[in-house]
């Protein structure tokens, strides 16, 4: 996988968290950055460590899937994308009660449950050639700098950019799907 597919792929990881983070920030009175930082840090680290945790359960996987590792990837994916834009797409409301303050435990679950994707894209990419640290620390880097961006953005662009950020993510997703497949399949 080549730079540009890392940044891709470490910008579609960070959409869903960002929509998250709007959402946040549009549930505070006034984001300080303070919070946003925290934020940030706690998404992006469990951002970044979901796909290590996921490469090593593919990476034991490696040698059953090898044939077909690259189409394992392209379904992955294409799966997650697809639930990515569908959520983009969807008008499903607000809910009418938000926390005033996020505590630290909201966060961390939040986060986990913002990061399945990422696992889940670990476990695809024990079967490419890639640098699961380099790409790790790309995702938990750039889900970092979207977080905080998203809380301090949220009050003032409410949930419309959030759904927006996702739907993006989601074609991201399938395109580097895409995209490794056909490497992959020209290759032989």
């Amino acid at each position: 996988m080549n730079l540009f597919a890392t940044a891709a792929l470490a910008l579609a990881m960070s959409t869903d968290a960002f929509a998250v983070a709007v959402g946040k920030g549009a549930a505070l009175r006034r984001p300080q950055l303070r919070e946003a930082l925290r934020t940030g840090a706690i998404f992006g680290v469990i951002e970044g460590l979901t796909p290590l945790v996921g490469w090593l359960l593919g990476h034991v996987a490696a040698r059953y899937v090898a044939a077909w590792d690259h189409w394992i990837v392209f379904v992955l994916l294409g799966v997650l994308g697809l639930r990515m834009v569908r959520a983009g797409l969807s008008d499903d409301a607000e809910p009418e009660h938000k926390p005033a303050r996020h505590g630290f435990w909201l966060l961390v679950v939040t986060g986990v449950a913002t990061s399945l994707d990422a696992m889940a894209i670990g476990v695809g990419l024990a079967f490419v050639d890639v640098d699961i640290g380099l790409t790790a620390g790309a995702i938990g880097l750039t889900t970092f700098l979207m977080v905080t961006l998203g809380v301090m953005l949220g009050r003032a662009l409410g949930a419309v950019a959030g759904r927006r950020a996702e739907l993006l993510g989601g074609l991201m997703l399938i395109a580097i799907g895409c995209m490794i497949l056909y490497e992959h399949l020209s290759a032989t």
